[in-house]
């Protein structure tokens, strides 16, 4: 059973001021990248590798959002970040540190058997919004991620912080044609983003106007604009071979001879070029962007575009987003264990704190055929929770991380014919796609969760700082 102790306590037991970093844990889990790859064996570090104290304590005086008991200063009626003595926090309305632990895509499937499944368990949607709700909170989860039934979800009260992804660049590109659909997020022409098409600035001001609907929300975190937007740093070539009445293609090409002269061409392209004009594209996307939805909705936080893949490793993308995002969002895929360098650039370069907002591992004993989607493939329910702690545990080191997104609620359902290929065939949920939770990744997430506010405490190796120190570090900020 599980005690709870006064934070003084916990500092106590620990001996803070001489904890450094976890050690390198003896736990191996086999994992494979598809299910006909190789298998390997991945270090993990858990819960169980810290000092006996910190099993037996768990976070206490929660905020109703879900926020820890310390305030670095007054609340200011919605979500804002800060940082304290080098760690990146959200503040949430009343003025507690949070840290975002959500899952994503929380929605009903929508397929015969699951529909099914969901009368004879829920009968309703609003059953089944309090009861997952319910099932979230049980497990040390405070918010919702991207793709979430947020309409249906809010009406369990109290409810869980929330996030809405807009899609700007999706929706209009959708109306202007030329998308098309690829796992996991929309294809491109030849992955250029219509950013320089002189359309696009208006529609994205018309578009933000959905947002005064929700300006005054509190238990709304903040907007994602899109989601995994190719960002190629080879985007100055790529645009260059648009059609040439293609505003891509003459915005790239006006670029290209105001720094080499009018004759320029591709082949006088130097590797800054691409890392620059990189960056000219990301910046007008974010510009537009951030421009219409502070003007709609000056409240809450731009938690950015979702970023992923190779995007992950150019510093001109963090640097050029920085100056107009709040947070920075990245869908972190390919790593069994969040490698701390790479967290630290994308910080470093924004000068913003980083929520993950899809990550996952698929269990091999789910009787799915697990072969869609970029997470990774283990053995067994139990391997995915170590995987989940593993993953936040790093997470929580890095003092960047401001919360964390798993992706995602209910497993695929291969009878969803609708889904993009990404999403047939694997085990991504908490629950089956059958509704059915899965106990021990529950468990183990749920260990992890309950003490996320205490193990940063215990990475920092110092207690939280006096009333009086946060509040002169806020007013810094």
């Amino acid at each position: 059973m599980m005690n709870h102790f006064p934070l003084g306590y916990l500092l106590a037991a620990l001996g803070f001021g001489a904890v450094g970093p976890l050690s390198a844990a003896p736990r191996q889990v086999a994992a494979a990248v598809k299910p006909d790859g190789e298998w390997k064996p991945y270090p993990t570090r858990t819960l169980e590798d810290l000092p006996p104290p910190i099993h037996d304590l768990v976070d206490t005086n929660l905020s109703r959002y879900g926020g820890w008991e310390v305030r670095p200063g007054p609340g200011t009626g919605f979500f804002r970040t800060t940082k304290l003595n080098g760690r990146w926090w959200l503040v949430d309305p009343e003025g507690h540190l949070f840290l975002h632990k959500g899952v994503a895509s929380v929605r009903t499937t929508e397929t015969p058997g699951a529909t099914a499944e969901f009368n004879r368990r829920f009968g309703s949607l609003t059953n089944w919004a309090g009861e997952t709700t319910a099932l979230l909170r049980d497990h040390g989860f405070n918010g919702l991620g991207g793709w979430s039934n947020t309409e249906v979800l809010c009406e369990a009260r109290p409810p869980l912080v929330h996030t809405r992804l807009l899609n700007f660049m999706g929706t209009y590109g959708r109306q202007r044609g030329g998308t098309y659909q690829k796992p996991g997020h929309l294809g491109y022409p030849n992955d250029c983003i219509f950013v320089f098409d002189p359309a696009f600035a208006r529609f994205c001001d018309e578009y933000a106007q959905q947002l005064t609907t929700t300006k005054d929300d509190p238990w709304l975190l903040g907007y994602f604009s899109d989601n995994e937007m190719p960002l190629p740093r080879s985007a100055l070539r790529k645009y260059l071979s648009l059609p040439e009445n293609d505003p891509g293609h003459e915005a790239a090409r006006n670029w290209l001879r105001a720094r080499h002269g009018a004759r320029a061409t591709v082949n006088d392209i130097t590797p800054r070029d691409e890392g620059d004009f990189l960056a000219v594209v990301v910046d007008r996307y974010f510009s537009l962007v951030a421009r219409a939805i502070k003007k709609h909705d000056p409240n809450h936080l731009y938690l950015g575009a979702r970023f992923h893949g190779a995007d992950l490793r150019e510093p001109e993308i963090f640097r050029a987003c920085g100056p107009h995002v709040d947070v920075v969002s990245v869908n972190y895929y390919g790593a069994w264990t969040p490698v701390r360098e790479r967290l630290e650039m994308w910080e470093r370069e924004a000068g913003r704190p980083v929520l993950i907002t899809e990550w996952y591992a698929k269990g091999a004993d789910s009787g799915l055929p697990n072969f869609g989607g970029a997470g990774w493939l283990v053995k067994t329910q139990e391997d995915r929770g170590w995987f989940y702690q593993n993953f936040a545990l790093a997470l929580l080191e890095s003092k960047v991380c401001v919360g964390w997104h798993w992706f995602k609620y209910m497993d695929n359902d291969p009878a969803d014919s609708r889904a993009d290929p990404s999403n047939q065939d694997s085990n991504k949920g908490i629950v089956s796609n059958r509704y059915v939770a899965y106990t021990p990744l529950l468990d183990a997430m749920k260990a992890l969760n309950d003490r996320a506010y205490l193990l940063t405490t215990f990475f920092d190796g110092q207690p939280p700082p006096t009333t009086t120190a946060r509040a002169t570090e806020a007013e810094k900020d």
